[in-house]
């Protein structure tokens, strides 16, 4: 648990700095140059010794998924928002792992739904005047891929590694870092913009080392570690405790503006949609693990 909060604390400076100091970098170069760093960074501990090959893909898909594509999204979704409101919308991830686990154990609660549109009047309540923009609402969906791939990543990864448990997380990571950095390679061989890349300046290449070995690197790494030592109902609640910390820091730090007293209320309601969701999870967990 204390992993999960210690990436948490790191997480709530990357939206501003993404929004912020590393504006204008084309989305998915920024994407690749962050995963590759972490790819470097894992490979002298990676001992594949032991894995079948598709075992090896499995995690290198996992990976694809859970940063590549999630990381894709989330930058392209900077295009449209600022960063506080970016976290912001991060706010339905909980729901989507709690979700997302109970189609692995193949069953469904329907109060992980009404938790879910609890949260979402959470956000209505603290973005209201600017839910109706065009902008807002793009940037909005584009946001809920990223939030889905990154659930789905943490499901996979804990169920993968149940029948992997030979292995220490050290060894394997490197593959996932592969499988993403692979994915964010093509996106941007696709989609990229070169002149995004030609333009970055010194203090936006310290930044990019920063969330590539430290944010992303380290900080995956102990959130995937972090996310085997707990239930899913406490891996929902973390993925939200980001969220008030990096709209602090976006405002505090980096000069957003956003209403307070409608950030506190909303908050409200997204906290009573996290206790209930994982009241719920809890309870599921005694009976069935």
């Amino acid at each position: 648990m204390l992993a999960l909060l210690a990436v948490s604390l790191i997480w709530a400076f990357s939206f501003g700095l993404i929004g912020n100091t590393l504006a204008g970098v084309d989305p998915w170069f920024l994407a690749f140059a962050r995963l590759g760093l972490s790819s470097l960074l894992f490979m002298p501990f990676m001992r594949v010794s032991g894995l079948k090959k598709k075992n090896m893909l499995e995690l290198a898909s996992i990976g694809a998924l859970q940063y590549g594509m999630m990381y894709g999204m989330l930058f392209l979704g900077f295009k449209y928002l600022q960063s506080h409101e970016v976290a912001l919308f991060t706010i339905l991830t909980p729901i989507y792992v709690t979700l997302i686990n109970d189609l692995f154990r193949k069953k469904f609660h329907l109060v992980f739904l009404a938790s879910a549109l609890l949260a979402v009047l959470g956000t209505a309540v603290i973005k209201y005047r600017e839910i109706s923009s065009s902008e807002v609402m793009i940037g909005f969906g584009i946001i809920q891929i990223s939030n889905l791939c990154f659930a789905a990543g943490q499901i996979w990864y804990r169920n993968a590694m149940k029948r992997l448990s030979h292995k220490q997380n050290r060894e394997i990571f490197a593959l996932l870092y592969i499988g993403a950095a692979l994915v964010a390679g093509l996106f941007y061989l696709l989609m990229g913009d070169a002149n995004g890349v030609k333009a970055i300046n010194l203090e936006q290449v310290k930044v990019i080392m920063y969330l590539g070995i430290l944010a992303s690197g380290v900080g995956f790494f102990l959130w995937n570690v972090g996310a085997r030592q707990v239930n899913a109902g406490t891996l929902a609640v973390f993925n939200n405790i980001k969220i008030p910390l990096a709209i602090a820091v976006s405002i505090l730090v980096f000069g957003e503006e956003a209403s307070i007293p409608r950030l506190f209320i909303g908050l409200a309601l997204i906290l009573a949609a996290l206790l209930m969701d994982e009241k719920k999870v809890g309870v599921q967990t005694k009976t069935e693990d």
